[in-house]
């Protein structure tokens, strides 16, 4: 008995291809989540959609005071005034990718497309982040920066899986939601 109907199914990627793709993913994320979460992550909107509201800028925001998060938000709002488009295109990109990951056969180029678009946008969301945190940083007198200094220690040296989020929150919010 031959088995016919396996060797005309395409091959399927290796196994290396796949976990590189979704370590590729991961940091994409990362890079959307600095921008994200420094310009809507402390916002007293309602809240935004899974994919942006799980997203933070880390160790950075938690330490910064609530007003600097507030003046970083501003910023990026003047100069990226098209990013709820972005978070769009990228809601649209998951979906594409969840339905190329449950497609068979898997077509791997079109996942990484998907993925390297979403690469590709997330850069430069990341690198406005990384220039209005820079520019943050420089504004700040130098004992702002040493609280801020002081801040990121303190958040830094807490242990993984740590509910509690920056030492400075504003009354009566839950820090483990923000």
């Amino acid at each position: 008995m031959t088995e016919t109907g396996k060797a005309a199914a395409a091959p399927r990627s290796p196994r290396w291809m796949r976990i590189a793709l979704v370590v590729s993913l991961a940091l994409n994320l990362a890079g959307v989540g600095v921008v994200a979460g420094a310009a809507l992550g402390h916002s007293k909107k309602p809240p935004h959609p899974p994919m942006v509201n799980d997203l933070g800028f880390g160790p950075y925001t938690d330490a910064l005071s609530a007003e600097d998060r507030r003046a970083l938000r501003r910023a990026f709002v003047e100069r990226a005034p098209d990013f709820g488009e972005l978070r769009r295109l990228m809601r649209g990109d998951f979906d594409r990718l969840l339905t190329i990951l449950r497609a068979e056969p898997y077509d791997a180029g079109a996942a990484a497309e998907v993925i390297s678009a979403q690469r590709d946008r997330a850069r430069k969301g990341f690198d406005l982040g990384h220039e209005l945190l820079l520019e943050r940083l420089q504004a700040m007198q130098p004992a702002e920066r040493a609280a801020f200094a002081d801040r990121l220690e303190q958040v830094l040296s807490r242990p993984p899986g740590h509910p509690g989020k920056g030492p400075e929150r504003e009354p009566g919010k839950d820090a483990a939601k923000d």
